[in-house]
């Protein structure tokens, strides 16, 4: 929030947990769909573009974990003809560690601008390797997509207030498998051909965090270099 507002950027923070009565969801993810917190982001575009001091051309969203996936995913053009009423189309998706195991019907349609993925290479709670196939599938169809991968990055490697070394995360729910979506509206486990379920034996446990100012510092360059240009700022 400082680096943005140093540059000038205002920013709009979408809470996704407090009016639906929830505290968090590290323990069971079950409690807040995959996708509604892209709805939510829809939705704070339609009070975002009533503010006389915004230029729907220039909003951008970035988000981190769960955020990130969302951030990531609503991209999609598929999402946007069905949820976002206000048809705009942001100018940047930066997504910091989000879980890629979905392939969803329809995810290599996405917006012409920018999607940025930010991700530490040792992250046992959203895994890296998928969303750097995912990332390869969208520049095979000639999307403007790139993922940056930190060597020595844990998850949440930009938040300050975590140690330095890798820690448990006591509880926390991880997906290791891989789901699509198939048919049209329904995710499967894509090896057993089931409904996605936090029972399946693809679902791990005790993640690590860690902070790493080395990553930090790269990805706050990263993403401020991207905004100047997005936004065309001095």
């Amino acid at each position: 929030d400082r680096l943005f507002k140093a540059m000038g950027i205002s920013t709009f923070a979408v809470d996704c947990f407090t009016g639906r009565g929830i505290v968090d969801t590290i323990v069971d993810q079950s409690q807040l769909g995959r996708l509604n917190m892209i709805l939510d982001l829809y939705r704070s575009l339609a009070v975002l573009a009533a503010h006389p001091a915004v230029d729907p051309q220039r909003i951008a969203v970035i988000g981190f974990s769960r955020g990130g996936q969302a951030a990531l995913y609503s991209s999609m053009k598929r999402f946007h003809k069905m949820w976002n009423p206000t048809g705009i189309d942001l100018a940047a998706y930066i997504a910091f560690y989000p879980s890629c195991v979905t392939t969803f019907i329809g995810d290599t349609e996405v917006s012409a601008h920018p999607i940025r993925i930010f991700h530490g290479a040792l992250d046992d709670y959203n895994r890296v390797g998928p969303c750097r196939e995912y990332v390869a599938r969208l520049k095979r169809d000639a999307k403007d997509a790139e993922i940056t991968e930190y060597p020595d990055a844990w998850h949440g490697f930009d938040y300050p207030l975590l140690p330095t070394t890798p820690t448990a995360l006591p509880n926390a729910q991880t997906r290791h498998s891989l789901f699509k979506e198939e048919p049209l509206g329904v995710v499967v486990n894509a090896e057993p051909q089931k409904p996605e379920s936090r029972a399946d034996p693809g679902t791990g446990r005790d993640p690590h965090l860690a902070y790493s100012a080395t990553a930090t510092r790269a990805a706050e360059t990263a993403v401020m270099a991207l905004l100047r240009k997005t936004f065309g700022l001095n």
